[in-house]
């Protein structure tokens, strides 16, 4: 009865620290839609956790956006890629709230923002305000809806965070106005092999089926028989909400060994330092080699985001007797609504296997290591793997024109990084003095890359978050910059925007400026690649200077001029369609009148229909 009691008040504590008591009804819905979302926080995304709702809106732009509760406009930033326009409130409960995607800001802050990007001649700008700058009130108009940055459609991206950690708080437990009663989805279970790294992995994978509102394995007496003594478990699946087909993240998940909490993880409170982690919460070598995500139930060794919650152990089963053992993995979504998957598990001396590991080098997690070969170096700060990291390393020579140095290769199973390595190379020859601030180091593998070399005392050295193979190579050829158009002067008139599509024979260009009679242009870069300037409705016509200034990632420069005017505009005419001239009648003979009743029973008219043309 004692232990009864204990289990749960423990049960209770465990229930306790998975949905926070943040307020309800405090912040409203952005928009004055009919609230959707289209995406969670939590859900899995391409090296991150998706941090906050992807608001639906009609999939149309430049709806209205509201401020969710009162506060002042303490940052915006324009972005290229990423989340473009953005806007960030500071409420006085200690939280905030970001909206991102957006097209224009409202007019006082757009008006502003627009002076400073001219001062700063950049496009691309980041302004933090005081308290007293651009206050807002709950339900205040902020911005129009869009598209901007690295969104795919049109939305808007939602969030709440502690202003003072900075760590993202889970709208859905904010009491917003959603509805959802659907739990989540478990579609196959694997079991780990934990003697050994999860690079690259060694899995058995175990389908499961829907009895009764709960899930069991999809075999014979639902019992796992293995050779394993040190095991973990990992699971596919996804949340839904109601309304939506879309695949959400799911919210939380918690670990039972014979009825007794072990491990468990939460999508609440993460700080985008660590959403990268979410590479250490999926089996991230069968996404990279396979496609999709299996999560694990339990914390790699070097995950360090605070996810996941030990509560007796760290999800790693050590089976050390041959009896049948319970297993039972809960899967939550942020309402409440919960799947079950109960199954036992029952280790076999004779079923085990003699653990073998391929012989190579390796890494430890939570510890600093210094890969240090003849002519490279790659230095691993203590945070950077989540797992044991065995590599091999090859050195490969290249002669191939402006190259500096050996291919070198870290070669690795397919293990993510959580912070940046330092690779530094030495050159193998002599630099003349004009190359040496035109030194840049390139990845290629999975990732390819471009970074511009520091020198140092060891060599030439960049930071790169990905691994694989490096050069060092030199680049001494600028940038191409496209004409807007033919001849002298190029007549602009009846064009509504100039668009210019720099080229670098590396890939990389870091830098864009335009100016019109020596006044700098605001050229947008919103999607990474074009560089767009749209005319205003009052531009004067007249003819105008256009000089174009383009860098690279070595720092080689193009800049070109052109003449261009400007007058009155005029909207391209749009061609009417073309309609047929009726047929003339003819007189018939009472011989034929009755043929003549027949076609127009038939359905036959004398009228013929006009003819579009297709434009």
């Amino acid at each position: 009865m004692k232990f009864l009691l204990i289990f749960c008040l423990f049960c209770i504590k465990v229930q306790a620290q998975y949905w926070a008591d943040y307020p309800k009804g405090y912040f409203r819905w952005p928009t004055n839609l009919t609230p959707e979302i289209v995406a969670n926080m939590g859900e899995l995304r391409n090296n991150h956790w998706h941090m906050g709702l992807d608001v639906r809106t009609q999939a149309r732009e430049n709806h209205l956006i509201f401020a969710a509760a009162d506060g002042y406009i303490s940052h915006i930033g324009i972005r290229a890629s990423s989340f473009g326009r953005f806007i960030t409130i500071n409420h006085p409960n200690g939280t905030s709230t970001l909206y991102a995607h957006l097209n224009d800001f409202y007019p006082e802050l757009e008006n502003y923002v627009r002076e400073k990007q001219k001062e700063n001649e950049s496009w691309a700008i980041e302004l933090d305000f005081t308290p007293n700058q651009f206050k807002v009130s709950k339900s205040q108009f902020i911005a129009y809806s869009g598209n901007t940055g690295g969104s795919q459609g049109p939305h808007l991206h939602f969030e709440i965070f502690d202003t003072k950690t900075t760590k993202r708080l889970n709208p859905l437990l904010f009491g917003l106005p959603l509805y959802d009663n659907v739990a989540p989805v478990l579609r196959n279970m694997y079991v780990y092999n934990r003697s050994k790294s999860t690079y690259p992995g060694e899995k058995s994978l175990y389908p499961v089926k829907k009895v009764d509102g709960n899930y069991q394995l999809n075999q014979k007496n639902n019992r796992i028989i293995t050779g394993l003594q040190r095991l973990s478990f990992g699971i596919s699946g996804y949340d839904q909400c109601n309304g939506s087909a879309n695949q959400d993240g799911i919210y939380a998940s918690v670990l039972y060994f014979d009825d007794l909490p072990v491990v468990s993880f939460v999508l609440d409170s993460i700080d985008y330092i660590d959403t990268r982690a979410m590479n250490a919460h999926i089996d991230y070598s069968h996404t990279k080699r396979v496609g999709g995500y299996i999560q694990h139930v339990s914390r790699l060794p070097g995950n360090n985001s605070g996810v996941y919650h030990e509560l007796s152990g760290d999800g790693v089963i050590e089976l050390t007797d041959t009896l049948p053992h319970n297993i039972k993995i809960e899967l939550w979504d942020a309402y409440k609504n919960v799947s079950t998957l109960q199954f036992e598990i029952q280790y076999f001396d004779s079923l085990s296997k003699p653990v073998t590991q391929a012989a190579s080098e390796k890494i430890v997690p939570n510890t600093a290591y210094t890969l240090q070969k003849p002519g490279f170096s790659m230095y691993f700060p203590k945070g950077a793997i989540y797992d044991t990291v065995n590599y091999n390393y090859f050195k490969t020579s290249s002669y191939a024109y402006g190259t500096l140095s050996e291919i070198h290769q870290f070669v690795h199973p397919d293990a993510p990084l959580q912070e940046s390595v330092t690779v530094t190379l030495q050159p193998n020859r002599e630099l003349p003095r004009e190359l040496k601030d035109k030194v840049l180091i390139r990845l290629t593998g999975r990732v390819n890359s471009i970074k511009s070399a520091r020198y140092t005392s060891r060599g030439y050295e960049a930071s790169f978050i990905d691994a694989g193979n490096y050069q060092l190579i030199f680049d001494t050829i600028a940038p191409v910059i496209n004409a807007p158009g033919k001849g002298d002067t190029i007549n602009l008139s009846n064009t509504r925007r100039i668009v210019f599509t720099p080229t670098d024979n590396n890939g990389v260009i870091k830098k864009f400026s335009a100016w019109c009679n020596n006044e700098w242009m605001r050229f947008t870069n919103d999607k990474g690649r074009n560089w767009i300037y749209n005319f205003e409705d009052d531009f004067a016509y007249g003819t105008y200077q256009l000089r174009v200034l383009v860098e690279d990632a070595a720092g080689n420069t193009t800049e070109k001029e052109w003449y261009f005017k400007k007058e009155a505009y005029t909207p391209p005419v749009k061609k009417a369609p073309v309609k047929k001239t009726p047929a003339k009648k003819t007189t018939t003979s009472k011989k034929n009148s009755s043929k003549t009743t027949t076609s127009k029973k038939a359905g036959t008219s004398s009228k013929s229909t006009p003819v579009k043309k297709k434009k």
